[in-house]
């Protein structure tokens, strides 16, 4: 088993939402396509509760995870939010404290 690498803060997981599944599956295409991405999850039928002008509102979204390095953050913030539909998209950014070496690697290697 190969080991796991701690504290690697050049790998990011950024949470992305999205109205519908179509929306999702073209804003995972269009940043795969860039290399911007070396993985998007995009994990459907998700409830969403949050106050939007001064009213709660719920609704129903689409979640998607992306796994990049941290130097492509503001090349895929920029791609997100011009293909994004909504006023004010969801751009979360964590950091990845640490994974298997073989996976972290491949998602160096993914992303140009």
């Amino acid at each position: 088993m190969k080991p796991f690498v701690k504290n690697r803060p050049n790998f990011v997981l950024v949470l992305v939402t999205a109205p519908d599944i179509k929306t999702a599956r073209t804003l995972a295409k269009a940043i795969l396509s860039v290399r911007l991405a070396a993985c998007v999850n995009l994990l459907p039928r998700i409830e969403s509760h949050y106050w939007w002008k001064g009213e709660i509102e719920v609704g129903a979204e689409i979640l998607m995870l992306i796994k990049t390095r941290k130097d492509r953050l503001k090349k895929l913030e920029k791609e997100v939010v011009a293909r994004h539909p909504y006023d004010t998209a969801e751009f979360l950014v964590l950091p990845i404290a640490g994974g298997s070496k073989p996976y972290l690697n491949w998602l160096s290697a993914c992303v140009s």
